[in-house]
This record gives structure tokens, C-alpha cells and sequence, in this order.
């Protein structure tokens, strides 16, 4: 018998996750410059628009969980947050970015509309209870260390909260060898009780691989996004640069934006066919 489906939730009050529309989370790894943030907001909103697909723009301000401590972590709380409000003013688009700390949630709260909690982070009850607390939609991204159906009560913690608007990211688990590993029966299992995003670009990642930074496996994108749009998700997390090779995070596995729109038509095609 087939399981049985979370009902949808909000982002905003015009984008639901887990309906009858293909949602988007789109946008370079870390804020680097605000013209670079700018320039691929406006891209892969336009993109978004062409292909009638709901987009949010992600970038994190802060890269808090880098391999190396000389790894670059991006624009700070108060620069990159001060970008991303001007993303939201510039292109009339929803922002989500992650946090590390409780105590960043107010002040995050009041740009993005969606907070989200990385995968290490994905069992901190005060980190999730704060969340849900903030008013805002919540993403919790499965930890690589985490059986997908125990994610069921990270969710919980923020329901509990009094939130319903809660989602989960599936990005592959590790074992320890440089690669993450992603089971399409997560996505299944975890849409029980709650919708279901896929992270395209950190599943082929490749954590520390290259001597004190991450690599990544770009090439596997477009085949791992086609098999999980055809078992069944609601949403894609793609991160995109102009120009990968020279990304200041995670270059390795970002999809080049001028290919970003090419593999969206496919993936929405394969979505639909799939429903």
C-alpha cells in the first residue's frame, strides 16, 4: 500500500511546497559580491517566470561549517542580510538562508521567509524550537548521519512549536569516503510526514576532498535530479553561479547559470509526467 502524504505548507502566501506546483530554490552557495547575488537573482527569477516555476532565491550569509578554517564563509550577518533584503525589494522574490545559532533567528526572521537548519545542526532542539518559533517556514536539511524516517521528529520539534509551515531537504548520506550517497527511498519515507525538497548540488558534493576544501561531481546534477523528480519531490534546491571554476565555496558542485534553465525544462517535464 502506498504511504500516505503531509499535506502542504505555506512558504509565502502566494507559494505553497507540496501542491501542484514545482518550487525552486536557486541561487549561488555564499553571498560573494552583492552585484554577483544581484545579476543571478535576476537570472534564475527570469528563468523561474519562462519555465512557470516558483523560485527562491538562497544564498548563505555565513558558512559556518567549512572544512578549513581558512575557507571562505561569505559576507557576513549584517552585510549579506542587508543583500538579501535587496533581493527581496529589486525582484519581488521570497529569500531563504541558513543559521547556526538561536540567537541569529530574530534578526534572520525579519529578511528571510525561510529559515533553515543545516544538516549537522538538524537535531539541536533549541535551534529547531526557535525556528518554528520565528513565524517564518522552516527547511531542516537530513544530516548525512540520519535514518530519513527518524527525521519525522525534527520535524516534530518544530510543530511543536506552534509552526506548521516545516519541510525537509534531502542531501545524500556520507560514509566517511569524501562522497554523499543519496536513497531514493527517502523521499518516499520522509514525504509522510512532511514535503519534500531534493539538494541537487550539496548531494554531489564531495566534503573535503580537495586538501582542506570540498570538491563535488557537477556532471551527476542533471542525472540525480531526473531520478529524484521521477520518484517523487516537491521542491529542487539547485545552487548556480556564472562561473563555477572560480567560485569563492563550493564551485565544484554549483551548476553553471547559463546551463541552469536547460536542465530546470527537463526536470519540470520529467515532474509533471511523474504526478
Amino acid at each position: 500500500m502506498m504511504p500516505t502524504r503531509a499535506p502542504s505548507i505555506s512558504i509565502t502566501d502566494k507559494i505553497q511546497l507540496g501542491g501542484d506546483r514545482l518550487v525552486i530554490f536557486a541561487g549561488p552557495c555564499a553571498i560573494e559580491t552583492e552585484d554577483l547575488t544581484l545579476q543571478v537573482a535576476k537570472d534564475v527569477k527570469a528563468m523561474g517566470e519562462r519555465l512557470d516555476i516558483d523560485v527562491v532565491f538562497k544564498a548563505s550569509y555565513d558558512k559556518a561549517n567549512r572544512t578549513s578554517i581558512g575557507s571562505y564563509r561569505s559576507a557576513g550577518m549584517d552585510e549579506g542580510l542587508r543583500i538579501l533584503q535587496r533581493v527581496k525589494d529589486e525582484f519581488e522574490m521570497p529569500v531563504i538562508t541558513d543559521v547556526h545559532e538561536s540567537g541569529q533567528i530574530p534578526t534572520v526572521a525579519e529578511v528571510a521567509d525561510v529559515v533553515q537548519i543545516p544538516a549537522f545542526l538538524c537535531r539541536q532542539t533549541d535551534l529547531l524550537i526557535a525556528a518554528g518559533k520565528s513565524g517564518r517556514a522552516v527547511n531542516i536539511k537530513r544530516g548525512q548521519f540520519m535514518a530519513a524516517r527518524d527525521m519525522r521528529f525534527a520535524v516534530q520539534k518544530v510543530q511543536q512549536s506552534g509552526n506548521p509551515n516545516v519541510f525537509l531537504t534531502e542531501r545524500g548520506v556520507t560514509f566517511g569516503y569524501h562522497d554523499l550517497i543519496v536513497d531514493m527511498r527517502s523521499f518516499p519515507i520522509m514525504r509522510e510526514f512532511a514535503p519534500v525538497v531534493y539538494d541537487v548540488t550539496h548531494s554531489i558534493q564531495q566534503p573535503g576532498a580537495m586538501d582542506g576544501s570540498s570538491g563535488g561531481a557537477r556532471w551527476l546534477a542533471a542525472p540525480l535530479a531526473q531520478g529524484a523528480v521521477a520518484v517523487g519531490v516537491d521542491g529542487l534546491f539547485l545552487e548556480t553561479h556564472p562561473d563555477p571554476d572560480n567560485a569563492l565555496s563550493d564551485g565544484p558542485n554549483m551548476i553553471p547559470t547559463g546551463q541552469l534553465e536547460g536542465i530546470l525544462a527537463k526536470l519540470k517535464a520529467i515532474w509533471e509526467l511523474s504526478r
